[in-house]
This record gives C-alpha cells, sequence and structure tokens, in this order.
C-alpha cells in the first residue's frame, strides 16, 4: 500500500508468486536460506511496481498499464534467475500474478477515479455499503464463471514473468461515489471457500467483530488461517469513512443480508461444527445426496448473487474487440 497525500492518490496491490511454475530455487539469502523463482519474482513484481507508482505520483510517468508493464519487465530482466534444461509449458521465470487498484479522490473526497490493474488470476474488489462486495478484474484463464473457478481452479493464461510476454490487463472507472472499501486478494483468501459470496461475508463479520482496523486485520489473519490451504495476501483500504466505527455501523444492514440470503441456508454437512445433518448418523449420510445438495444450494446462491457481484466485472477479450 503507498499513498501520496498532495496529489489525493495511491496504491494498493498483492503479488502471488505461482509455486507450480516456478518451483525452481534461484536465489539463496545471506542466512542460508534458499528462495524459489515464485517467492522472488512476487518480491521483484512487488518492488517494481512501488516504484512506478512513485514516479506516477512524482507526476514523471503516465498511469496506463504498458507504462507499468515496462518497470515489471525491466526490473525481473535483473533479477536473479537460474535457467534449468527442463521445459515445458507450465514452467516459467520468476512467475507472480499481480492485483491492484490504483484510485485517486476527487471532489473534496466526494468520489474517486478507480484504475484496477491485474495479471494473473489474483482479484481487485470494491465493497460497498448497499450491494455489497464487487469485482473489478477478470482472472486470466479460460474459464470466468466465479462458482466454476471454485469447483475446477484451472491454469491461468496470463502471467507476470521473465521469460516470456505477458500484458497488464486494466479498466477504468470514473467517478466512482464514496464512501467505499477497495480490496485486492490473492487466491488463498476467496480460492478456498464454498461461494462467491462466502468471501464478502467473511471480510463483513469479521469487520462487525471488530473494534479496531488492527483488530479487523488479525480476525481477517486467523479466519482465513482456518480454511485456506495456500499463502494468502489481503490489503484494504476505507475511503471516505469519518473513523472505524462508522465504518462498522454502514456495513452492519449488509451482514444481515449476506447471512439471510447467502450463510443460514447452506446444507448442514458445510457446517464445521456438524459432521452430519441433524437427527440422522453420520453414518447413514448418503456421500451423493450431500454433494448435489451442496451443488444446488452454490447453484442457487450464486445465481442470486452473481448479477450484483459482477456490476464492475470487465469485458471477456473476445468482447472488447
Amino acid at each position: 500500500m503507498a499513498h501520496h497525500w498532495e496529489s489525493h492518490q495511491g496504491l494498493l496491490a498483492v503479488f502471488d508468486g505461482s509455486g507450480g511454475s516456478g518451483a525452481a530455487p534461484v536465489w539463496q539469502a545471506p542466512d542460508g536460506t534458499t528462495r524459489t523463482g515464485a517467492w522472488v519474482g512476487a518480491r521483484v513484481a512487488r518492488l517494481a511496481t512501488d516504484c512506478w507508482f512513485r514516479e506516477v505520483a512524482r507526476g514523471g510517468e503516465p498511469g496506463g498499464p504498458e507504462d507499468l508493464q515496462e518497470y515489471l519487465q525491466w526490473f525481473l530482466s535483473k533479477a536473479p534467475q537460474r535457467r534449468s534444461k527442463i521445459s515445458g509449458t507450465m514452467r516459467r521465470q520468476l512467475p507472480t500474478t499481480l492485483a491492484a487498484v490504483h484510485y485517486r479522490v476527487l471532489g473534496g473526497g466526494a468520489h474517486a477515479e478507480l484504475r484496477p490493474l491485474w495479471a494473473g488470476d489474483s482479484r481487485a474488489y470494491v465493497l460497498l455499503p448497499a450491494t455489497g462486495l464487487h469485482v473489478l478484474t477478470r482472472d486470466h484463464t479460460r474459464e470466468s464463471d466465479a462458482l466454476e473457478l471454485l469447483r475446477t481452479d484451472p491454469p491461468m493464461t496470463n502471467l507476470i514473468c521473465a521469460d516470456r510476454g505477458f500484458e497488464v490487463d486494466t479498466q477504468f472507472l470514473a467517478d466512482f461515489p464514496l464512501p467505499c472499501v477497495l480490496v485486492v486478494a490473492t487466491d488463498g483468501f476467496f480460492g478456498y471457500v464454498h461461494t462467491p459470496a462466502d468471501f464478502e461475508y467473511v471480510l463483513l463479520r469479521t469487520l462487525q467483530e471488530a473494534n479496531t482496523e488492527d483488530e479487523w486485520a488479525d480476525l481477517l489473519r486467523r479466519e482465513v488461517q482456518s480454511y485456506t490451504a495456500d499463502d494468502a495476501s489481503l490489503a484494504l483500504l476505507a475511503l471516505g469513512h469519518e473513523h472505524f466505527a462508522s465504518l462498522r455501523d454502514l456495513f452492519a444492514d449488509r451482514l444481515r443480508h449476506v447471512t439471510d440470503r447467502h450463510v443460514r441456508t447452506r446444507p448442514h454437512a458445510l457446517d464445521r461444527r456438524t459432521a452430519a445433518s441433524p437427527g440422522r448418523p453420520p453414518e447413514q449420510e448418503d456421500p451423493g445426496e450431500i454433494s448435489a445438495a451442496i451443488r444446488a444450494w452454490q447453484d442457487d446462491t450464486w445465481h442470486a448473487y452473481r448479477a450484483s457481484y459482477e456490476t464492475y466485472l470487465p469485458p471477456a477479450p473476445e468482447e472488447r474487440a
């Protein structure tokens, strides 16, 4: 997270090194710790993005994705790499995702310009009191349906790396009303929940349980540790809120709505506190019946949630042509 107060703009971003395609060691720390290409790639991309934003804030660079892409390419070219005789379509040098939001506050704090920037399957969101969580980025995968992505986890078609071409994607949202909460997250946060609505529920429930922003951060950390099977990074920024208590109060009604519509209706088999439906011994639960009930619930809640969630979803590449 970086902010330039004089120009009323800032940037929040996350980076997720791709361990599958960048698992080979490429660098050894002074203490002897070996680091993989994925680890190095994510941190070099973070450094490049931070330097790019500092130039943008000082007015020395345009703020478009092409310029950020050039920064990323240059920094990655200077980073430690280890060439391997083993090659393949999945192998990459210093591979990482990027999800960022470059924002500028205008009109004395009444509205903002938002520019999401991304490569790969990390995501940027905006959280609004009345309508909830809205995704601002489209995963660089062949599948774009958020529920199907939870079920199938397809490979990425574009990500930042040192040895192949990549693109930084973007969209521009002008005159976005405030207040809002900007969120960027890696798939460790949103890729291991039951439905896309569950991620919003995690954000809002932990917000209501917290008394300060530090407590909210700690609760989010504890929550993601309880369910994820991956590294997880998240950054968020509340714009246009006077203090934490007003932020929490503003989202109380939205939490009640998400809980009633998308959480209380879920099958008992998904409840972490019970292994089977009430009144029915676990050994009598039919796995096929449970799977069908879960799938039907996922389809139903996604059908109700999808239109609002995708309000600001960028068009697919074929739709832009």
